[in-house]
């Protein structure tokens, strides 16, 4: 190449036109580079998803969403460099130019490969409430410092790439001559340029076009699961700012609605008879894949312990999450509120009056308290604790000033307590509470960073994935709960309740679709082996979070109305069972043999999931009257949900008033 012809290349780059698109471009391949990475880093969570995608459908649909991002992210570039002012082309303004192109579009590479950390364990591009779940965490710097140590080939990554949005950045070269000359040519382009930011953010031309949100993703591939594929971070964040999660839905009229679903519920018993204590267990990450009784393993069970429990339990074969959170767990578990579009601890939704297990209780006399060995107010438990109806709290501040224990000491440096010196303490507090009780803790070692304490690192190994020493140490420190325990006057008279908060990680296949990855156990545990609870895995009811609040209040004879949007296992005929979550903007509703995927308008997916559990036969077309059934049902829920979240109708008590 000689001069001349480089001069010439330099300078048409250099123009106002190619230097735009110079950045543009750059822009779009920073956005690419971090897609590649995200999907190296996460391949094997997302290799079913390019056998069973169009590679051509999801490359589609991910240029709309980068198209989308890059106008977002580069907005402020362009009004800067363009807005018709000539007394901007200083060299302080055009400085200040390059930064607001290099600042915005550094933020998305790192949210991006923050996410190839993160979406593993939330299964979704992270969204703008990121900001209000962790807010109050103190140890978020550790948590950060950690992660840093851990992924520095994503850190170095990220400088590699930041350094290269620097070094590859295109000046626009200043327009001299006449002022006349400058302002016609910017305020042309600014024209032209505005509409295709407009357009590229809503994700096309025309009156008919909407502005494209997350849910537009699963259009672009089969499963919601896969959605992430599609979407990029700097997205999925912005397009969430300032969402308003709950709107009313108007599928059937009032009165249609409550014929087909109503969580008003009023169990028909004479009063609380049995007076029996109840404990629930919320147990970190701790999903069906790992537990012994339900997934035969060739290196032997990661929990011996919960294995033999099983056997003298009720649990079920098909039992579900509803969420993948830990603050959509508590809500689900004690509350019987699934997380529908977002995390209901940070919606307006949480100020309204709600209630719960302890809440109901306590109206039948029952004492309560919630424990979690992390920082008093962690993650928002102890206001969502107080506001269901949890007469006492114990946190980390309770257990350090508490004789007999660590103190800090028993802290992993991360998140908590110990498990097991966590779960020695619940039972031995258990003995002060007045009778009848209803307690629940949220453990916190089986979770990231996993760790396990020094003198259990030579007793439980990795295997295929460094969780699975988490899970052994917890089981353990349940097994030693129920050693103590079960010494106790109280434990005889109590009902056991153990289920977690969402899933982990993944190794088996059955686990990774859009249905497996809600899969949680719920298990009932009477040591009186009373008869709604004979011991065995039932392989015909459909069980999940949100039924454990009503299973309990009408085991214990409660008699009283009260919402719940779950069914009680205990009266509930499994044709009649169900399951329901929400991913990626796509509901799931699970009945009978089947799960159906319905994006709020119209169903997308069905598929048998006891025949066909790796979700491959899409049988929307072949089987209407399933589809449509399933999808009435849901819609009422839908409906029901929203109305009372708008509406302040979470309780028996608002619900009279608003009628």
């Amino acid at each position: 190449m000689n001069k001349e012809t480089g001069k010439r290349i330099k300078d048409i780059r250099n123009s106002l036109t190619g230097a735009i698109v110079c950045n543009i471009a750059l822009s779009y391949a920073m956005l690419i580079i971090c897609r590649l990475i995200f999907i190296a880093a996460n391949y094997g969570l997302y290799q079913a998803a390019f056998d069973n995608n169009s590679l051509w459908l999801m490359t589609k649909g991910a240029f709309l969403f980068d198209t989308s991002a890059v106008c977002y992210l580069n907005i402020a570039y362009l009004i800067f460099l363009l807005f018709p002012l000539h007394y901007k082309e200083g060299k302080v303004m055009r400085s200040i130019v390059k930064w607001v192109f290099i600042v915005p579009n550094a933020t998305g590479i790192i949210a991006n490969l923050c996410d190839c950390v993160y979406v593993p364990f939330t299964g979704r591009r992270t969204t703008w409430n990121v900001f209000s779940e962790f807010g109050n965490e103190e140890n978020m710097g550790s948590i950060i410092g950690s992660e840093i140590i851990n992924h520095w080939w994503l850190v170095l990554t990220g400088i590699a790439l930041i350094w290269a949005l620097y070094r590859l950045y295109t000046p626009a070269r200043e327009i001299g001559g006449l002022k006349r000359r400058y302002y016609a040519q910017h305020t042309c382009t600014l024209l032209v340029i505005a509409p295709l930011l407009i357009f590229g953010m809503r994700g096309g031309i025309g009156k008919a076009v909407r502005p494209i949100t997350i849910s537009n993703a699963n259009q672009y591939v089969s499963s919601p699961n896969d959605a992430a594929i599609i979407l990029n971070t700097p997205f999925s964040i912005i397009r969430t700012i300032g969402k308003k999660p709950f709107t009313e839905k108007n599928y059937y009229s009032a009165e249609e609605v409550e014929e087909i679903f109503t969580p008003l519920q009023h169990f028909d018993c004479d009063s609380i008879k049995e007076r029996k204590n109840v404990v629930v267990f919320i147990v970190e990450s701790f999903g069906k894949e790992y537990i012994g009784a339900y997934n035969k393993r060739k290196s032997g069970s990661l929990t011996p312990f919960l294995d033999s429990l099983i056997t003298v339990s009720k649990s079920y074969r098909y039992s579900y999450g509803n969420g993948r959170k830990s603050i959509d767990g508590m809500p689900s578990i004690l509350s019987s509120i699934p997380m529908f579009v977002e995390p209901f601890f940070l919606t307006p939704a949480s100020l309204n009056s709600v209630s719960g297990i302890a809440g109901e209780l306590e109206k039948s006399g029952y004492s309560s308290a919630f424990f979690h060995g992390a920082p008093n107010g962690s993650m928002g438990f102890q206001a969502f604790a107080n506001a269901t109806g949890f007469q006492s709290y114990y946190g980390i501040d309770e257990y350090c000033t508490s004789p007999n224990h660590g103190g800090m000491d028993d802290h992993d440096g991360t998140w908590a307590i110990w498990d097991e010196p966590f779960l020695q303490y619940y039972a031995e507090c258990m003995n002060g509470i007045k009778e009848p009780f209803v307690t629940s803790v949220f453990t916190a070692s089986s979770h990231h960073p996993f760790k396990i304490p020094d003198e259990y690192k030579e007793i439980y190994k990795e295997g295929e994935d460094p969780f699975f020493k988490c899970v052994q140490y917890t089981d353990h420190a349940l097994a030693q709960f129920f050693e103590y325990a079960k010494k106790q006057k109280w434990y005889k008279n109590t009902l056991f309740v153990i289920t977690a908060d969402h899933t982990n990680h993944s190794i088996e296949p059955q686990y990774k679709t859009t249905g497996g990855w809600f899969e949680v156990p719920v298990i009932f545990f009477s040591p009186t082996a009373d008869a709604q609870f004979a011991p065995g895995i039932d392989s015909t009811t459909i069980a999940q979070q949100i039924d454990i609040m009503p299973t309990v209040l009408e085991y214990v004879g409660y008699d009283k109305p009260f919402i719940a949007f779950g069914k009680s296992l205990i009266s509930t005929s499994p044709e009649e069972s169900y399951a329901v979550n929400y991913t990626n903007e796509v509901y799931q509703y699970y009945k009978g043999n089947y799960i159906l995927l319905f994006d709020g308008e119209k169903s997308n997916a069905l598929y048998d999931i006891r025949n066909d559990i790796l979700m491959t036969e899409n049988l929307i077309d072949s089987n209407v009257v399933v589809k449509e059934s399933m999808e009435r049902e849901l819609k009422a829920i839908i409906q029901q949900y929203m109305t009372r979240m708008v509406n302040d109708r979470l309780t028996a008590e608002t619900d009279k008033k608003q009628k």
